[in-house]
């Protein structure tokens, strides 16, 4: 089958090509932007490139045209597709129908930490002898790629709730028809798609009605609006996980002396079940790895399997990872966007260097932030590093420092990305650690920083 892909470049769209090519499939695509490094990996594959929409790439014939959800109508090619009467889906369906069909699906959901509890999911399996399938929205560390079809019968997805393409205005999970069910947390996110929370409740209750009776989902009892969407109906098995104590049958961590949570343990009301010593740092992350640990359990994989995994688990790209060390600054790069999982990530760090100086650095990106919809919980999500600098791009059209101004004078917000490398450079000083927040790339923001750093300690540096 010749699969054509549009939208090929995002991380879901490359990780639709990757397992379509593994499965056989000639596969070829087009985005607007094709670049390193999701065209390289893709070339690698053997995967065709055409960089743009021009509708005479319909010339090729495929079989079947997967259509990205960056694509809408009034595109001369969704017209010209349209009427061609070439075969078309999304993503998800190719997936459901493709790859999903048969398998036994954990799908990992919620608005914060998708990518995080399925990556570690997906190594939980791995290392307990499973060679699962996956499909993760980012890059696990202790995988060489995003997605791939695996040899065994379970398959681990990144359960995303952004709309699925132009002809299907549902959440993308409900295509996947899981067994097993993570819901990590639910706040209001994708204002661009959903009005309110009240919305989004609605997708993730249409997921749950997916799931059959044998099946578990394993929710966050400490999120009011997922116990809501129980509520709404579930006629499956619930395994609930907690930050704190929240009852004898809840699942919930205890950081104990180890306040960053590189170290906790794993309760069961008031029994310890399991202590956890691994990389990674945050009660969030934490909170990540139990919804885990529950999800393969169901899948048979004991809880003590699952914490040996844990210590070998070697987290996610862009997940406050380390850029480099230079003149005694480090700089790291988080993927953070959203008030809270900005505040999240900050308390991370914090947890992790104590007392030292913290300069939180976030590029406003996602589409939520572009209309402003949580500007009022910015300055909260900030107000635990000791120096903030906001870049407002162009596309940001409200008052940015107006909504950091509850900050004082450790609020900076700047327009040009130049002046701001230039002016953490001349910030910076050894022993501080610079936080980098977007959902894109900030304009290669941290390796032109570190460069700088270079440039004013050249004997320095990693």
């Amino acid at each position: 089958m010749h699969v054509h892909i549009l939208g090929i470049c995002g991380t879901f769209m490359g990780g639709i090509a990757a397992l379509a090519r593994a499965a056989g499939h000639r596969v070829t695509g087009a985005d607007q932007n094709v670049y390193p490094p999701m065209s390289d990996q893709l070339a690698a594959l053997g995967i065709d490139l055409i960089e743009g929409y021009d509708a005479e790439q319909l010339s090729l014939r495929p079989d079947i045209v997967v259509v990205g959800n960056v694509m809408s109508r009034g595109n001369p090619l969704i017209e010209a597709l349209l009427e061609s009467h070439i075969p078309y889906t999304s993503g998800p369906e190719w997936l459901a129908r493709h790859v999903l069909a048969g398998r036994w699906v954990l799908a990992v959901a919620g608005t914060h930490g998708k990518t995080t509890t399925s990556s570690i999911l997906a190594w939980i399996l791995e290392h307990a002898g499973l060679a699962p399938g996956f499909l993760i929205g980012g890059v696990p560390s202790n995988f060489s790629s995003t997605a791939r079809l695996g040899d065994g019968k379970h398959f681990v997805v990144e359960a995303d709730e952004y709309d699925t393409a132009f002809f299907d205005k549902r959440a993308k999970f409900v295509h996947y028809r899981p067994r097993t069910v993570v819901l990590n947390n639910l706040e209001h996110d994708h204002a661009d798609i959903y009005p309110d929370v009240a919305a989004i409740q609605w997708q993730f209750h249409q997921l749950l009605r997916m799931v059959p009776r044998n099946g578990l989902v394993v929710a966050n009892a400490g999120d009011a609006h997922v116990t809501r969407v129980l509520e709404m109906g579930c006629w499956t098995p619930v395994e609930q996980f907690s930050a704190v104590a929240h009852g004898d049958d809840v699942w919930h961590i205890s950081s104990g002396e180890q306040g960053d949570y590189s170290k906790f343990a794993i309760m069961k009301g008031d029994r310890q079940v399991a202590d956890v010593e691994w990389p990674l740092v945050g009660r969030h992350n934490a909170l990540n790895a139990l919804a885990a640990l529950l999800a393969a359990r169901h899948a048979g994989v004991p809880i003590e399997t699952g914490v040996a995994a844990l210590k070998a688990f070697a987290g996610v790209r862009r997940r406050l990872e380390k850029c480099g060390v230079v003149g005694g600054v480090t700089v790291y790069d988080d993927f953070a966007h959203h008030p809270t999982a900005i505040e999240q990530t900050i308390d991370a760090l914090r947890r992790r260097v104590g007392a030292a100086r913290l300069i939180a650095v976030l590029e406003p990106r996602s589409n939520t932030m572009k209309l402003g919809t949580h500007r009022h919980a910015l300055a909260a999500s900030l107000a635990a590093a000791d120096a903030v600098f906001v870049y407002q791009g162009p596309s940001v059209q409200w008052n940015v420092s107006e909504a950091v101004a509850p900050l004082g004078a450790r609020a900076h917000v700047a327009t040009d990305l130049e002046a701001l490398v230039e002016t953490l450079a001349r910030t910076a000083r050894s022993g501080d650690h610079v936080l980098i927040m977007s959902n894109g790339s900030f304009g290669g923001i941290h390796e032109k920083l570190l460069a700088k750093l270079r440039a004013r300690d050249p004997m320095e540096g990693s």
